[in-house]
């Protein structure tokens, strides 16, 4: 079995790249990267290390994608995956749809042609902004929590959000990108039996990712925190309140094999998340960096930010159900992780673009 992988270079490529193959058993897998991202020639080389194949493209040209040979299934992790894209100064609105729908239409074609099964690496950010800030909310313990007798939107549990969770605008540029994938895939799949997969993740995190304060929020904090850099809580009061829950590429790819080994239903779409029992704030955060680095307060920024939620997780119901699937790696082992990748590797952000 030939296993693709686009964006292998990035953090959540590179890190199933090795977890797939040792999975699954005699698998080839190959990747394709365009490097742009700092950082990314590291995972490069640890990819040569362990027999990956990497190939220099870029999905936006037809012709680097045609180059590729073929395969039996392609892992679609390539994305621009900041929610600020497109407004950020960083990357136009055509950008990012180029390297987010564009790439993928490109891979459809690929998968069409080589008859190749796909797995799209989606997002929870498909999901309304404007329903989300709208749960109602109660604090506990310096985080936010839904307020379950409060709540009369469907699409909500006190494990989290599902995935008939509204997806109405506004989700952002990049959630648009996204959802529009998903559209186009699952267009692909019926028309041309196609076997695909969409999972809408949630954070995924770790140590050695390219954490920045818009993505990668986990091993962002805890690496700017041990650098003494500037934090700020941005919104909601300034106080650090907003939630998220998060997950390791190493649950993921326990996923991902046994989709690969499965024929999908006619509606693939998962919700993947760490859950409620892998959620924190960033206060909550806060609190337990300052056990591991001692303390460095972050500034308080009541100004609101486009985009932003004050809570989210992922309700994992389905996948557990029906794929008997559910996240190994709890989050203190996940920091814990990321916490020695910050003692051993202490000019991080500078090495990966976040400063």
């Amino acid at each position: 079995m030939r296993v693709l992988i686009t964006g292998i270079c990035g953090f959540v490529g590179s890190r199933l790249a090795r977890a797939v193959q040792e999975r699954l058993a005699g698998a080839e897998v190959l990747g394709i990267d365009n490097l742009l991202r700092p950082g990314s020639e590291i995972n490069r080389q640890h990819l040569a290390d362990h027999g990956i194949h990497f190939t220099h493209g870029d999905l936006r040209l037809r012709s680097d994608v045609e180059s590729l040979g073929g395969c039996d299934w392609v892992i679609d992790a390539a994305a621009n995956p900041s929610v600020l894209a497109g407004i950020d100064g960083k990357s136009s609105p055509r950008q990012l749809s180029e390297h987010n729908l564009a790439g993928t239409l490109n891979i459809l074609e690929y998968c069409r042609l080589h008859k190749a099964g796909l797995i799209l690496l989606s997002t929870s950010r498909v999901y309304s902004i404007r329903d989300l800030a709208a749960l109602p909310m109660c604090v506990h313990n310096r985080a936010f929590t839904l307020d379950e007798q409060r709540l009369n939107l469907p699409g909500v549990t006190a494990s989290g959000v599902t995935e008939t969770f509204p997806t109405r605008a506004p989700i952002s540029l990049y959630g648009a990108t996204k959802l529009a994938s998903e559209i186009m895939a699952s267009e692909y799949s019926f028309t041309f039996q196609l076997p695909v997969w969409i999972n809408r993740c949630g954070v995924l995190a770790g140590g050695g990712q390219f954490g920045t304060g818009e993505q990668g929020i986990f091993s962002y904090w805890l690496h700017a925190y041990a650098a003494r850099r500037r934090l700020r809580y941005i919104g909601f009061g300034g106080k650090g309140y907003q939630v998220r829950d998060a997950f390791h590429p190493d649950d993921l790819a326990d996923l991902l094999t046994i989709q690969i080994k499965r024929d999908p239903p006619a509606d693939a779409v998962f919700n993947v998340g760490g859950g409620p029992g892998n959620a924190m704030s960033l206060a909550q955060l806060t609190e337990w960096c300052g056990a591991h680095f001692g303390a460095h307060t972050p500034e308080a920024d009541e100004s609101p930010r486009a985009f932003d939620i004050p809570w989210s997780v992922m309700d994992n119901s389905r996948s557990s159900r029906e794929l008997g699937w559910k996240p190994k790696r709890s989050l203190s082992s996940i920091l814990e992780e990321i916490a020695e990748h910050v003692r051993t590797h202490p000019d991080w952000l500078k090495r990966c673009g976040s400063l």
